[in-house]
């Protein structure tokens, strides 16, 4: 059964990708049929201030999306939660991370087109999907029934997601920022007969104006912050209840206090100062590892590389 549901998730998701990349490449291809008779923009579907975009996520791509989902879903409680008991490590983290990843991803399709966030998202939760098969993640016995842990386990994992999507969404901004800056550089101004636009160009169209995206970037970061916050302080009520210590300093503590810090700094200064542009979008990025590292690397470190589990 695991292995229908690894084969269903991985197809689901990976053909999803593939069909946007063939029609990312063949809108590329658009720009060189220049030199044909002229058609109505409303025959092409191609926008009048630039080249086609790629399909928009229709109802078909968007429940294909829904089923991986729920495919990917299964697979995680049914691997996590084994006959009453819990298996979880790094691999584990990253496929449940994405996997949440990309249902913010489906709920903000409904709102938003962000086609270029797709072609990033869906490989990556593809290639994680598969991690647990190679990486078995270690036992937790002891308290993994208690009802502290598991509001603890779901909203460190909700937040994980959230930030997962928010630093995409920063990888995404910076990429159309260097664009705009080169265009701007070069004195060129594209249009629907422009050669040598490429698949970058196109992929670009496919997102949303920057203001737009930056606007949802901060309300993700925001909903993460609250969560993340609401991780530590679980933790710490956790540790104190079922371990009778209060939270300790390891490694995975500090990264995550490290990486609140981080965030609450970027959402201080955004608030008092209007912080924003390149630095800011790189802030985001780096603080979004420094969560990485709380838990997934840390985890990755004791299991692959020292083969210590550690709870």
């Amino acid at each position: 059964m695991d292995i229908v549901l690894y084969a269903l998730t991985v197809l689901l998701y990976g053909g999803l990708c593939a069909a946007d990349w063939r029609a990312l490449r063949h809108a590329g291809m658009e720009p060189l049929l220049g030199s044909l008779p002229a058609v109505p923009v409303a025959a092409t579907g191609a926008s009048a201030g630039g080249p086609a975009r790629t399909r928009s996520f229709g109802l078909l791509s968007r429940t294909l999306l829904f089923i991986a989902l729920a495919a990917h879903g299964v697979l995680l409680h049914m691997t996590i939660f084994p006959a009453h008991e819990m298996i979880f490590g790094f691999a584990f983290a990253l496929s449940a991370m994405f996997w949440l990843g990309a249902g913010i991803y489906w709920i903000e399709s409904f709102f938003f087109q962000l086609d270029g966030l797709r072609l990033l998202l869906l490989p990556l939760a593809a290639v994680a999907s598969l991690l647990p098969l190679a990486f078995g993640g270690v036992r937790v016995l002891p308290y993994a029934a208690a009802p502290m842990f598991k509001l603890h386990f779901v909203i460190a994992n909700v937040a994980y997601g959230l930030f997962a999507i928010a630093a995409l969404h920063a990888v995404l901004m910076l990429a159309v920022e260097r664009r705009l800056h080169a265009l701007r550089g070069g004195g060129f101004q594209r249009n629907a007969g422009t050669r040598g636009g490429g698949w970058l160009s196109n992929w670009i169209e496919t997102l949303p104006p920057l203001l737009t995206m930056e606007k949802l970037l901060f309300r993700l970061i925001g909903a993460g912050f609250v969560l993340l916050t609401l991780t530590l302080a679980s933790g710490i009520v956790f540790s104190e209840q079922l371990i009778d210590r209060p939270l300790s300093l390891d490694h995975k503590t500090v990264f995550a206090i490290l990486s609140w810090l981080m965030f609450g700094a970027l959402l201080t200064a955004r608030r008092v100062s209007g912080w924003r542009g390149r630095a800011a979008l790189r802030w985001v990025i780096a603080s979004f590892v420094a969560l990485l590292l709380a838990y997934v690397g840390s985890r990755f470190v004791f299991e692959v590389l020292l083969h210590r589990p550690v709870v």
